[in-house]
């Protein structure tokens, strides 16, 4: 750790509560909304881990003080960090006492509609072990300071503190939170605290800091809480551990809705048993659902990542926590969370139901939605923004595909009211109101296939104030600039949509939709190929963006991958623009994939805000994870398993680190996927921001589905791999309700793609469908890829 500032993190969250926390124990809690309820402090200082809670530890017969974290009070006694799906475990070793803390939000599956009960807290258990041959007397001592809203310079004259003698909690509430006003905070301790704190000048000291409080120079805490103050929340323990004995201490810091509720978790967790209990519960719940979908490749860092974190990064991180070190944005984005949850369709499909029917009673009725939202007030923006509402029927299509689950298309879901944009506004934040008018989630994709299928000066979609590149805000600002991309994925969500249309007899939609889509692909050809590649879009005024003659930006990834995953790109232009991208756009010795090149820097045309980002720095030139992938996805799709998964694993954040000199170069976590890598002079291969980002659901699927060819349709299962010659094969193992389906799929002649056979509980299927029974059994099947052999008609001959 010692060669990189950033501080690696991990993201502990359930549905109602969630935890960040740092290799160094800084990091900061929230409850509902991470950006505008913090109940302690969010910092995205990489290089001094800005410090806002901590436990003390305190001899007092010496009166020496420490913490079992490296911050804020560092030794020179080693510290060794553990991040686990749902906690962290720290272990430090100082004054002949062992210390080991573990902090875990409680998650299991007992009751609710995602199979989640969770409680809106953070536990925090530190076990200590007397090593020396005399008793030991020590206080232990945990400080948090509170924000209760967006940021401690708003919210300090409005957090009132109190001491409720009856449970020995610590209470605190801002009543003039616009959203959470009525909700208590509490924190408390097992053993219960001898003295309490909810003054952080007090506990700090004037002039004071985390690493030299005042209140660890003193017999006890102040014992103040009330109005007026600058709040914290400080808890202090006595405990006394014989030689070679051993004790623990817990504190949780949580918010409810009143003082009932936290003095029953209070009373809850207290007890050291049910604290065992509930991380128990958590390790094993997170377990489960990480462990529906299992893999064993060749390469171990893609296991690990497919295996473990990469869906935990989605649903910690993405759906749940919507933060992160560099990050705290607490909103929910249309498109973002949409695309995050396809990736959840397999373990947790209940979340990727829930999140379409959210979002679409984020639209309007006129067909647009909200850009991003804040909840529970529902505040958002409306924008000019031009694919955000085509990934509802992506998306939805996309699920009832895999699950079969057509009847999401019958949910009645109401509309959101809301002032039109005038003419010269691009976008606007508005209130959120209910409409009185509602629709199926199947009116809802009508309409926004009906709102998004534009057409411009070329026949091609309208880039609007920004497709899925929102830098890009100003190609199109008068109105006439149009996206190539866009066109590619209108053409997959237009046939795609088409499918589900025929299943309901919809025969005036399909001839609609299937004739948009055939359009858009007769306007691209003839408008938007460049000679070796595809053009990104046109400015207003007619020029390409993403052409041979353009100054900067002279090949876009994003066109020459959806050509491919569209399906609808001619066949031999779309071989020449995946070999094109390969040439401009793989940079193999630095392990990137750049979203296009060169950079924005000196144009004369103004493409939008992404100029304001260094040349090479994310959407401007650098590696933007998210694109990349859809890259490596195209050359799977396209049969070139070997290259495909050469890219993919150039993507891994595990690839860079393998060295102490890879690691000071990328600088971040090497275990969850980084939003973007720098390709600026002297940074380049740097990480940009980890953890909150779209990349890791794609990354997942990107492997399940296309690499290793894992299709499920309903009960329906088959595998469709394209895979690198040298692999041998790979195991897939998936949990079917109760029944565990283990795939050995074979490779002996060393083929990039095809299946010959199927094998189940050893016979021969005469199918390549595996229909998936739930008898609670486990049962083999064997996958021999190779190509079939062509049979020669020999009638008349000879």
């Amino acid at each position: 750790l010692s060669v990189t500032p950033a501080p690696w993190s991990n993201i502990m969250a359930n549905p109602k509560f969630g935890a960040m926390v740092t290799e160094a124990g800084g990091g900061y809690c929230w409850s509902g909304n991470s950006q505008s309820n913090k109940l302690t402090p969010w910092s995205n200082d990489p290089v001094s881990d800005t410090i806002g809670e901590a436990i003390y530890i305190r001899d007092e017969d010496s009166g020496t003080f420490w913490t079992p974290t490296s911050l804020p009070i560092r030794e020179l006694d080693p510290y060794r960090t553990r991040h686990g799906a749902g906690y962290s475990i720290f272990e430090h070793n100082s004054h002949a006492i062992e210390q080991e803390l573990i902090a875990f939000v409680p998650v299991s599956g007992e009751q609710s509609t995602l199979g989640v009960e969770s409680a809106p807290l953070r536990v925090q258990r530190l076990r200590l072990r007397n090593r020396s041959s005399r008793r030991r007397r020590l206080t232990v001592t945990a400080y948090s300071e509170l924000i209760m809203g967006t940021t401690r310079e708003e919210t300090q004259p409005h957090v009132v503190t109190a001491w409720d003698t009856q449970s020995k909690v610590l209470l605190a509430r801002n009543a003039y939170h616009p959203d959470y006003g009525h909700r208590m905070a509490f924190a408390s301790s097992s053993p219960a605290p001898r003295s309490h704190g909810g003054d952080r000048t007090s506990f700090l000291g004037r002039n004071g800091s985390p690493s030299s409080p005042a209140a660890m120079r003193r017999k006890h805490l102040s014992n103040r809480c009330g109005a007026a103050i600058d709040a914290c929340a400080a808890l202090q323990v006595f405990v006394e551990i014989e030689p070679h004995g051993e004790t623990e201490v817990t504190f949780v810091l949580g918010q409810t809705d009143g003082v009932d509720e936290a003095r029953a978790l209070v009373e809850r967790f207290r007890d050291p048993a049910e604290v065992e209990r509930a991380l128990r519960e958590t390790q094993a719940w997170w377990d489960k659902l990480l462990g529906t979908v299992e893999v064993e490749t060749p390469i171990l860092s893609v296991n690990f990542l497919l295996n473990r974190w990469l869906p935990y990064q989605t649903l910690s991180c993405r759906l749940w926590g919507r933060s992160a070190f560099y990050q705290s944005g607490g909103a929910f984005g249309f498109r973002d969370q949409l695309q995050d949850v396809m990736g959840m369709v397999y373990a947790l499909p209940e979340i990727t139901r829930a999140q379409i029917l959210r979002a679409a009673a984020h639209q309007f009725p006129e067909g647009d939605v909200q850009h991003w939202w804040h909840e529970p007030s529902n505040a958002g923006v409306r924008t000019r923004i031009s694919d955000d509402l085509l990934f509802l029927p992506y998306v939805v299509a996309h699920y009832i595909r895999v699950t079969g689950d057509a009847t999401i298309l019958d949910e009645e879901v109401p509309f959101l009211s809301g002032r039109l944009l005038e003419e010269d506004e691009h976008e606007t934040y508005l209130p959120a109101e209910a409409s009185t008018e509602s629709g199926t989630i199947f009116e809802h994709c009508r309409r926004a296939i009906e709102k998004g299928c534009t057409r411009g000066p070329h026949d091609l979609p309208l880039i609007g104030a920004g497709d899925w590149n929102d830098g890009m805000n100003r190609v199109g600002i008068e109105g006439r600039g149009e996206s190539v991309w866009l066109a590619w994925f209108a053409i997959d969500v237009l046939n795609q949509f088409a499918e589900l249309c025929a299943q309901r007899k919809q025969s005036t939609l399909i001839q609609q939709y299937r004739a948009r889509a055939k359009a858009y692909a007769q306007a691209i050809e003839a408008h938007a190929w460049d000679g070796e590649w595809y053009l990104r879009a046109f400015f207003d005024d007619g020029a390409p963006l993403g052409s041979h003659t353009s100054d900067e930006a002279k090949i876009d990834a994003l066109p020459q991958s959806w050509s491919v995953l569209s399906g609808a790109g001619d066949p031999v232009r779309r071989e020449q623009a995946l070999q094109s991208l390969e040439t401009h756009l793989v940079k193999r010795d630095d392990k990137m994939i750049l979203l296009f090149t060169p950079a924005f820097d000196k144009t004369e045309t103004d493409p939008g805000y992404i100029k304001g980002y260094l040349p090479g720095v994310r959407e401007n030139g650098g590696q933007y994870t998210h694109a990349a992938i859809w890259s490596a996805m195209s050359f799977a799709r396209a049969g070139h398993g070997t290259k495909a998964v050469d890219l993919l694993k150039m993507l891994n954040p595990v690839e860079h680190a393998r060295e102490p000199q890879d690691v000071a170069k990328y600088k971040v976590e090497p275990y969850v996927v980084a939003a973007d890598i720098y390709a600026l002079e002297n940074q380049v291969g740097r990480g940009g921001w980890t953890w909150y980002t779209g990349s890791a659901s794609w990354m997942y699927r990107a492997w399940i589905e296309e690499v290793l060819g894992f299709q499920l349709r309903g009960n329906q299962l088959s595998l469709d791999p394209s895979i690198p010659t040298n692999w041998p094969g790979f195991t897939l193992r998936y949990r079917y309700g109760s029944t565990l389906y283990v795939l050995e799929v074979q490779n002996p002649g060393g083929v990039e793609s095809g299946v010959l056979w199927l094998e189940f509980d050893g016979k021969r299927l005469r199918t390549k469908v595996l229909s998936l029974i739930d008898d609670g059994t486990e049962h083999h099947v064997v996958v021999r890829m190779g190509h079939a052999e062509k049979k020669v008609n020999l009638k008349g001959m000879g």
